[in-house]
Order: structure tokens, then C-alpha cells, then sequence
């Protein structure tokens, strides 16, 4: 993310898909493909690019690590990921 002073202070800080892919460490196609199989974090245009609020991109790696945590789980079975995607998307 860009470490630029934010003009109105109560405008929550958003992510390009590039920020985005850096922070996680992914190529920014791995982003395009999550988003396109709708499985990535919500966002939103400005203009022709997309931008990702951080609580949406941390409501979504949270919903993530919740899935692999139930997985990992002795006998828990992980919520489905069409499931966790749709939680997400509904928030």
C-alpha cells in the first residue's frame, strides 16, 4: 500500500489488485483469477481499475483461515468454499 496521507480522514484505505497481490505475496493473476471465479475479496472500480477495501481483504483472509482451521481440525470438516465465498460476499 502506498504510504501517501489520506486527504479525508475517514476514508478507509483501499489496495490496487497490485498492492494487493504484493501483500500476499501472489502474482497479481492469481487476484484476476480469484476474483473472476469469485472467490477473491469484494472490491470495487474506479474507473477501469479495481480497488480493495483493507477490512474487506481482512474479512476475507480472516473467512480463509477459518476454512483451513476447521480443516486442520481432528474429525471438523472444513465449511465448503462456495459457503465461505458467499459469507464473505454477503458482509
Amino acid at each position: 500500500m502506498t504510504k501517501t496521507a489520506h486527504i479525508i480522514p475517514s476514508l478507509e484505505a483501499v489496495l490496487t489488485t497490485s498492492e494487493l497481490a504484493a501483500h500476499l505475496g501472489v502474482p497479481v493473476q492469481t487476484i484476476h483469477d480469484l476474483r473472476h471465479a469469485h472467490r477473491g475479496p469484494r472490491g470495487f472500480r474506479v474507473g477501469r481499475e479495481m480497488r480493495y477495501r483493507v477490512s474487506e481483504v481482512q474479512r476475507w483472509v480472516e473467512a480463509l483461515e477459518s476454512q483451513d482451521q476447521a480443516a486442520d481440525r481432528p474429525g471438523g470438516e472444513a465449511e465448503p468454499a462456495d459457503q465461505v465465498h458467499r459469507r464473505c460476499w454477503a458482509l
